[in-house]
């Protein structure tokens, strides 16, 4: 896994998705992990807010091109979730291009249509990130 700038708060994060995942288990949508994950991160006490836009910034001027990140939690971590039979390769380019774009600096991407919930999270750290 990539290096981690936010240790304690991934791995709470992780904690509750892997709740959401043990209650749940894998085969249903994601937008049904992205609710009950959104619940558990509240129950927790972190801030974390679903479908938040992300405009991107070309030659200088903002577009709002419909890009949304699925949940974003303590204004610091991106999480994109899939429920899929396996990651591809372009679903962490588009982590890491979120992270870019947002200037954030760590992503989960978290995979609920796994077995077991640890084989299907990637943790990414932005290297261009600037606080």
């Amino acid at each position: 896994m990539a290096e981690n700038p936010c240790p304690e708060l991934t791995e709470k994060i992780i904690g509750a998705a892997m709740k959401v995942h043990s209650r749940l288990g894998p085969g249903l949508l994601e937008s049904v992990y992205e609710q009950c994950l959104l619940f558990e991160l509240h129950r927790s006490g972190l801030k974390a807010d679903s479908q938040v836009e992300l405009p991107i910034a070309y030659d200088s001027v903002r577009i709002d091109a419909g890009l949304r990140l699925d949940i974003l939690v303590e204004d610091t971590v991106i999480l994109e979730l899939k429920s899929v039979k396996e990651i591809a390769p372009i679903h962490e380019a588009q982590l890491i291009s979120y992270l870019k774009l947002s200037k954030k600096p760590i992503g989960l991407l978290i995979n609920f249509n796994v077995v077991q919930l640890r084989d299907g999270i990637m943790r990414r750290a932005n290297t261009r990130h600037t606080n």
